[in-house]
């Protein structure tokens, strides 16, 4: 296309030369014309921005090596938002009492300088009227007394910014004032560089050094291109006030503070301002830009060290998933062949990883010793976050998380949370955003019921980023918070608001730190890399901490501690060189369906008094266990997957009382479930387990206590032994089930099968330990063993096709009620000086050569009486156990009431804990969790 003959490239030529009305006026000639002259985009628009004294790079000083979207446009928001200070004048022009009366006139401009129309800003004030530009020539201006502006003014330096110094206080009297391209510096008599109390000030390119800038409510501020260097922001209780694009360095305190509830009453900038800040570009995300935060961040740092693991889901279609089928018949063994351990258990040295590599048939079986398979299904709970992880890990593969559970972006949470979604939109007291706060103590101070928004800020090299108190509320987006020497968001005594879509690492302390009922939003933020915890909650803190990133932190992920109590839900936790996830000192929470994985110790870690509730969680690929429940350590734990992880699945000792039900615990390296006395078992483990997080905040731990709320719930009740409950326990790499305890415990219809050793291994129980009505299958060793002085009654359990003995007995064991089947071993042995008591059992007979019951000493102790033994008699034989009593059935019953026998009731339950749990000490020993 030619516009009057000449080429587009010539006419942009010639239009480079125009000043901004002349190409105005040409935009209006015609449709060619105007499209011409937004074509100019990169060239006249860009040297018009940049050659404006009174503004500079539009995204200037976080990234002014990064050309903005558009320089027309960048442009026409500065031109739009420096004439906001004179909108004052079109209210009063519009006014028709007025507009009979007015007088029309020009603006004045002053000049004030040597050899100029005046020689000193007060002098020029005394004659200026309404809307005059006063304009300062290059110098140094001292006022000796206060400066008072009566009549709206607009003061302007000349030349490049840093010829014009002013020192000076100022006091605004007047409804509206700007200054622009001036060096502020206090004066000798106050620090008080500039302050107001009703009306509106603007200031545009301007440093500020070394004193105070102060705005009262109603008045208000918009301040853009700034640089502040060791200087203090005061806003009290306004209505609304915007900073823009500034350098915050140095500060000595906070460079910003933000005080008291906004002023219902507002001045006639408000509805400017806000219409300004709706018109400007928004730092809310889309999907396009929030694309990085919805991906795993394993390829974003070198440094880490993944796991060779793949993950698989249940409902994937895997033909080498397990459960998917009931082993068969005459499925091959493997082909070494198995050891006899010194209690006749059968110790095999190749471990299959499928149910089929752990049937005790072979082909190598003798014909004339003929086996028969008892026909039954492994059930477990039910799938939980997205499934369960049946399959064992691949060597060599990756770790990739199914889609279902990859982050949502910061878009999609905000538009299922429409009260989030309202306080990211909203627009109250002071909108802080793309400013720089650099080499100081503090950066931005909440408090005293104050409200401030901060989106698109850069907070580095501080003490602290942003302290919110005093029921003050904040609103975070998209900020960049790192290497401050303390915490880098601190909120307390009651503080709130929403904190989203920032990227917070490399801090001392923790990235977010939530105390004295304090209760944020905590939505979709990447916390990393800090050189102690994530996020802390303690101090009856709250909170709601959802769908963030929570990775490579020195200490845990997650601390919550001293009756903190927190929603923590959809996280990712990972790659911590501590625990991912905290609870101590009598901490509290529900934590559920997050993504824990790959961390240094446990996945989660419970210990002295903590009472979560850990519910739907997958816990996988830790380097030590899943779950750790240490001393005094309480809390339910439901409906988790805890999968591969390198010790344990779940790791308790004997001193805590935890309710651990319907989990899915497979494929660890050690015990399924651990259960160690207070003193053999111990272990303190190093950052956010044992050690103690420095709160010298406020002081010493110990004054949080007096501070703490108390439990009045009626319905708490106290429960004095751990429950391990309605569980799946399978392929885990040493026992199902291990306990060397001093304390009761009970192990209640939980499927324990095809693990490494034997099912259940009853080390030491000085106090009684009742297993009752669990499916223990498939185990390479054998079922149950019980060793010497441990007191032990099995009860109503199903105990099947394991490679050892169904149960070996070494201690007082009461044997009640159990159909027991072994292949190649004894159905029971029984050592030693033992009292036993084995009644009304049901035997089944494994090979023809063995017998069902083996005693090795003469023990007029143990008493069989009304059991029943089946011997098959020829091949034709088939035993079908078609849902046997002794099985749990998970599937139909996993929320129900607990199990209970002969009149014994297992724990004191009225129903099974479906609701929060808390708990408190008592007698100065560890209370198990509140039942409902």
């Amino acid at each position: 296309m030619e516009t009057g003959g000449l080429p587009l490239e010539l006419w942009r030529m010639i239009l480079a030369y125009l000043h901004l009305p002349d190409l105005g006026r040409c935009s209006l000639v015609c449709r060619a014309w105007y499209e011409l002259v937004l074509s100019l985009d990169s060239t006249r628009w860009r040297q018009l921005c940049l050659g404006c004294t009174e503004c500079r790079h539009p995204n200037w000083p976080n990234q002014p090596d990064v050309e903005p979207e558009s320089w027309r446009e960048a442009f026409k928001q500065h031109y739009l938002a420096s004439k906001t200070w004179t909108k004052n004048a079109l209210d009063l022009e519009s006014s028709v009492c007025f507009s009979l009366f007015r007088r029309r006139r020009e603006r004045r401009t002053l000049s004030v300088g040597p050899g100029r129309e005046f020689d000193s800003l007060g002098s020029a004030l005394a004659m200026a009227s309404l809307y005059d530009r006063i304009v300062l020539f290059p110098g140094v201006y001292e006022e000796q007394g206060e400066i008072i502006l009566k009549v709206p003014v607009e003061i302007v330096g000349h030349g490049k910014l840093g010829e014009v110094a002013l020192l000076a206080s100022i006091d605004q009297h007047c409804s509206t004032t700007r200054l622009c391209n001036l060096v502020f510096m206090p004066a000798w008599f106050s620090p008080f560089m500039f302050k107001t109390t009703s009306g509106h000030v603007q200031f545009d390119n301007c440093n500020f050094e070394n004193g105070h800038i102060q705005v009262h409510g109603p008045g208000t501020c918009q301040v853009k291109f700034c640089t502040f260097k060791n200087t203090h922001v005061f806003l009290h209780n306004v209505p609304l006030c915007v900073l823009e694009n500034c350098e915050f360095v140095g500060s000595e305190n906070n460079s910003v503070t933000v005080e008291g509830h906004p002023s219902a009453d507002k001045n006639w900038a408000y509805k400017y301002l806000l219409g300004l800040i709706k018109s400007s570009p928004s730092v809310l995300p889309t999907e396009d830009s929030d694309f990085l935060m919805s991906l795993d961040l394993e390829s974003r740092d070198q440094a880490w060290s993944p796991r060779t693991c793949d993950i698989v889901i249940e409902g994937s279609q895997s033909p080498t998933s397990p459960v998917s089928s009931s082993p068969k018949p005459g499925s091959k063994a493997s082909s070494q062949e198995a050891e006899v351990g010194s209690d006749g258990e059968r110790l095999a040295q190749t471990p299959d990883s499928s149910d089929g590599g752990l049937s005790p048939s072979g082909e190598d079986e003798d014909e004339e010793q003929l086996t028969y398979r008892l026909s039954y299904q492994v059930q477990g709970p039910r799938p939980v976050l997205g499934g369960s992880f049946l399959g064992p890990p691949l060597p060599g593969a990756s770790i990739q998380l199914p889609s279902c559970l990859v982050l949502n972006s910061l878009q999609q949470e905000l538009q299922k949370d429409k009260e989030a979604m309202a306080l990211a939109s909203s627009v109250q007291g002071c909108l802080i955003r793309k400013c720089l706060f650099r080499d100081g103590k503090g950066g931005v101070f909440v408090c005293s019921y104050g409200r401030a928004k901060m989106e698109g800020n850069i907070f580095r090299n501080l003490t602290y980023a942003v302290r919110c108190i005093h029921n003050s509320k904040i609103v975070m987006l998209r900020n960049d918070i790192h290497r401050c020497k303390a915490s880098g968001i601190f909120l307390r005594l009651e503080g709130g608001g929403l904190i989203a879509g920032n990227n917070i690492y490399h801090n001392a302390e923790a990235g977010v730190d939530i105390r004295k009922k304090s209760n944020p939003l905590v939505l979709c933020n990447q916390i990393h890399h800090g050189l102690r915890s994530g996020i802390v909650v303690l101090g009856n803190g709250k909170g709601i901490i959802r769908n963030n990133q929570i990775f490579s932190n020195k200490e845990a992920g997650i601390y919550i501690l001293y009756h903190g109590n927190p929603v923590v839900s959809g996280n990712h936790i990972f790659k911590g060189r501590a625990a991912g996830i905290a609870v101590n000192e009598n901490g509290k929470g529900l934590i559920t369906e997050n993504v824990i994985r790959e961390n240094q110790w446990g996945g989660v870690d419970i210990r002295r008094g903590g009472v979560p509730v850990l519910r739907s969680n997958l816990i996988c690929f830790g380097y030590s266990d899943g779950v750790v429940v240490g001393d005094e350590g309480k809390g339910l734990i439901e409906g988790n997957t805890i999968y591969a992880n390198k010790g344990c699945g779940v790791w308790m000792m004997s001193s805590s009382l935890p309710h651990v039900t319907s989990n899915h615990v497979s494929y660890n390296g050690l015990y399924g479930v651990a259960v160690f006395s207070q003193k053999e078992g111990s272990r303190e483990l190093p950052g956010g387990h044992g050690a103690q997080e420095n709160f010298s905040e406020d002081g010493d731990a110990i004054l949080w206590e007096p501070e703490l709320e108390k439990d009045d719930d009626p319905l708490r009740q106290p429960v004095t032994i751990a429950l391990v409950e309605s569980n799946s326990i399978n392929h885990n790499g040493a026992s199902g089930l291990y306990i060397q305890s001093s304390e009761a415990l009970h192990v209640i219809t939980n499927v324990i099968h095809a693990n490494g050793d034997r099912g259940i291994t009853v080390a030491q129980s000085s106090q009684l330990t009742r297993v009752a009505n669990n499916s223990i299958s498939c185990n390479r060793q054998s079922g149950v063993k019980v060793e010497a002085q441990c007191k032990v009654e099995l009860r109503g359990n199903g105990i099947y096709d394991n490679r050892g003995h169904g149960i070996i007995t070494k201690g007082d064991s009461t044997v009640i009620k159990n159909r027991i089947h072994s292949f190649r071993a004894y159905g029971i042995a029984v050592r030693g000086r033992t009292k036993a008591l084995v009644q009304e059992n049901i035997f089944f007979q494994g090979k023809t050569n063995k017998t069902i019951f083996q005693q090795i000493s003469n023990n007029r102790e143990c008493i069989m009486q009304n059991n029943k033994f089946l011997v098959f008699k020829k091949k034709s034989d088939t035993w079908r156990l078609m849902n046997p009593p002794a099985r749990p059935h998970l599937e139909n019953s996993l929320r129900g009431p607990s199990a209970a026998h002969g009149g014994q009731k297992v724990t004191a339950m009225a129903t099974r804990i479906t609701a929060r749990v808390e708990g408190g000490y008592h007698s100065n020993r560890s209370i198990f969790c509140t039942i409902l």
